[in-house]
């Protein structure tokens, strides 16, 4: 994690995105208090694995039989 002032950063953006992409966090602050941190978007997430909920879910074998509640209605 690299920290530096904004009018600095404002004079070397293009070495702090290069810095970012390479990995690095860079935190620009101004009068010492941070503000903006910089971070690499561009990197993929973990992608999602379909069935890794298979078998956590179970749906009754009566789920759409009319419920007895509304058997007056019906």
């Amino acid at each position: 994690m690299h920290a530096i002032d904004v009018a600095q950063a404002q004079q070397h953006l293009s070495d702090l995105i290069d810095q970012t992409l390479n990995g690095d966090e860079v935190i620009i602050t101004k009068g010492g208090t941070p503000i903006v941190k910089l971070v690499d978007v561009s990197k993929h997430k973990k992608q999602r694995q379909f069935g890794t909920a298979k078998g956590l879910i179970k749906i009754p074998d009566d789920f759409d039989l009319p419920l007895k509640d509304f058997k007056d209605y019906m």
